[in-house]
């Protein structure tokens, strides 16, 4: 920060470069230099009061008790703790003498300022962490921020770096410094200038905050030369020491933002004319931080090569289980998704085709959906075979997102290319069931084929479930599908849809399951109780099974060992499908179902 007589340089807005996105490209291109200073705004969102607050209001009950007869006793004390409590004590107004007198045992001392910093009975969500704090761990997570200097006594952005797995180095008294690992060499060093809620070496009034103690305003000089400064929730009002120090810092490499909303104090206004700083109004705590967070992960992701499809499933595979990951397991399957989506547009993936489409156009289509999903398709396998249900919603919003592809189609296009757009959640939905399979998880079969329902468009249908519009079927062309994957030698499959997925999608769940013969049965064991799902149905338009496979003669058998009978004797009333809701979790139902299947397949019988 350079002095210099100038104002503070404003951005207006619409200009090439606003405030926030200078703010966002500094401290994306160095990481680490960026220091934050926050004040008492970015903790009002939670519901936890200011330190000014917190003095108020236990001397307005000092007052009460002083003065039980007088109804105004507290509202009096509050309106100038300062000037009541001089003129009804011996001692000028501090912490630790306001702490003394309101509860003089350790232990009650601890009761009181409970009630301001944690939660209530039952109120859990209550007095924690806001929306800026955890965006502010987020920053400290991938290195953006090593410092961050407080004058709030809580502890809500050391919870919030708790929250991510980050144990922060705190400093909130002089004597703490001393052996103090330097700044540099720690993930995160929080710097409690005011103290800790629960000390009693806290400042708070104006007195304690004329002046810092030697040990802590030597290390607050050091990080204001060596850090850039990003500003927020601080007024600049009463912590004289606090300005001196901002006001005396020497010019300095990285500039000073500053984030005002609300009143610009005169104080405020005189820093940052001093240093030339890069003010950013009108955006509280939690808009400033989401926002910067946002931000830079988006230059991340245009500065950060793709990581590979191995590399993606090793990450998944090391977040799986950690619950303070989970945000990064969700991020690592959303970003696939989203080169799937992108890469899906009509322009990209033709629709619209007058006429009828010749075998290159369709096949490009395919082959092209099928490459785009490699790594989600992949991450599906492991993580739903290794999963334990923590993260069933993660694998249903990828086919939630998916199956939006038909949605964005143009007014004219061609039925078979249009049809086509669903095979990405096809593929995604075939690739959990058969893993959830694998992974004896067979009730998340359940929600996959159940949810999201979808109407087709221009039809007037009532909406339907996956079981039914992503029956392989009515997402691939039976002739298109002969021409794609043929049987050589002038042959083509009974079922093509069902051996080019078998096919196709056999290469992601080489890690999980190594033996082709028990990877086959598990598709095949899919494609039956998808099937089932698919009959059970009063509209006979869409009681059509995934015919593949599983109705030859070699595996559904008739003998007490083919799958069918199989799959009979399983229906039990705590047969894993019903008991998450499949056929409405009704045996007779199930048993109807799989009856419609053997009647279906009496009548339909291609070998």
């Amino acid at each position: 920060m350079s002095e210099g007589t100038s104002g503070p340089i404003v951005v207006p807005p619409g200009g090439l470069i606003e405030p926030p996105m200078a703010m966002a490209l500094n401290v994306h291109s160095s990481p680490g230099v960026y220091a934050l200073l926050l004040g008492a705004g970015v903790s009002i969102a939670s519901g936890v009061k200011t330190g000014w607050g917190i003095v108020q209001d236990i001397v307005g009950k000092v007052a009460a008790v002083r003065d039980p007869d007088n109804p105004d006793a507290r509202s009096e004390a509050m309106a100038d703790p300062e000037a009541w409590w001089e003129a009804n004590t011996s001692e000028p107004l501090g912490y630790s003498a306001l702490l003394a007198a309101a509860a003089p045992l350790p232990a009650s001392r601890q009761a009181m300022l409970a009630e301001y910093f944690e939660p209530e009975e039952g109120q859990e969500d209550s007095k924690g962490p806001t929306a800026a704090h955890r965006a502010i761990a987020q920053l400290v997570k991938r290195g953006s921020i090593r410092v961050i200097l407080t004058t709030n006594f809580d502890r809500l952005t050391e919870r919030a770096l708790q929250e991510v797995g980050i144990s922060p180095q705190v400093v909130s008294r002089p004597d703490q410094i001393t052996g103090l690992k330097p700044l540099a060499h720690s993930q995160v060093t929080v710097i409690k200038l005011h103290g800790d809620y629960a000390d009693l070496e806290q400042r708070n009034t104006v007195d304690e905050l004329e002046t810092y103690p030697e040990e802590l305003q030597g290390l607050l000089e050091r990080v204001l030369d060596e850090y850039g400064l990003i500003v927020c929730g601080w007024s600049a009002d009463w912590d004289k020491a606090l300005v001196r120090a901002v006001e005396g810092t020497r010019s300095r490499r990285y500039p000073l933002f500053w984030a005002q909303y609300g009143r610009f104090s005169d104080a405020a206004r005189t820093l940052t004319a001093r240093h030339n700083a890069v003010v950013i109004d009108g955006k509280n705590a939690d808009e400033l931080f989401t926002d910067l967070t946002r931000h830079v992960e988006a230059l991340d992701r245009l500065t950060t090569a793709p990581i590979t499809r191995d590399v993606a499933v090793v990450q998944l595979k090391r977040a799986l289980p950690d619950p303070l990951r989970r945000i990064e397991l969700f991020d690592l399957v959303d970003q696939a998704v989203s080169q799937i989506v992108n890469r899906s547009t009509p322009e990209l993936k033709p629709v619209s085709v007058s006429s009828v489409p010749g075998p290159g156009t369709f096949s490009s289509n395919v082959t092209g959906y099928r490459a785009d999903s490699d790594t989600l398709l992949h991450l599906l396998a492991n993580g739903v075979f290794h999963d334990d249900g923590t993260h069933d919603h993660v694998w249903r919003r990828v086919v939630k997102r998916l199956v939006r592809l038909r949605d964005t189609t143009p007014g004219s296009y061609n039925e078979l290319l249009e049809q086509a757009r669903h095979l990405p959640a096809l593929l995604a939905t075939w690739t959990i069931g058969v893993a959830a399979i694998l992974g004896r998880r067979e009730e998340l079969l359940h929600s996959a084929l159940s949810r999201p329902q979808w109407a087709r468009p221009n039809y007037g249908h009532p909406p339907e479930t996956p079981a039914s519009y992503l029956n392989p079927i009515q997402v691939l062309n039976t002739d298109a599908m002969h021409v794609l994957h043929p049987a050589g030698e002038g042959r083509t499959f009974h079922y093509p849809q069902s051996k080019w997925l078998m096919d196709t999608l056999r290469e992601p769940f080489r890690l999980v399951e190594p033996n082709d013969i028990a990877y086959r049965e598990a598709s095949a064991r899919f494609e039956f109780l998808a099937s089932m799902i698919a009959m059970d149905t009063e509209n006979s338009f869409l009681a059509y099974p995934w015919a593949g496979e599983f109705l030859s003669d070699s595996v559904w058998g008739y003998a007490n060992d083919g799958l069918s009978a199989r799959i009979e004797a399983e229906l039990t009333e705590t047969w894993p499908l019903l008991t998450a809701g499949a056929f409405g979790g009704d045996l007779p139902r199930a048993q109807a179902a799989l009856a419609k299947l053997i009647d279906w397949r009496g009548k339909n019988r291609r070998w």
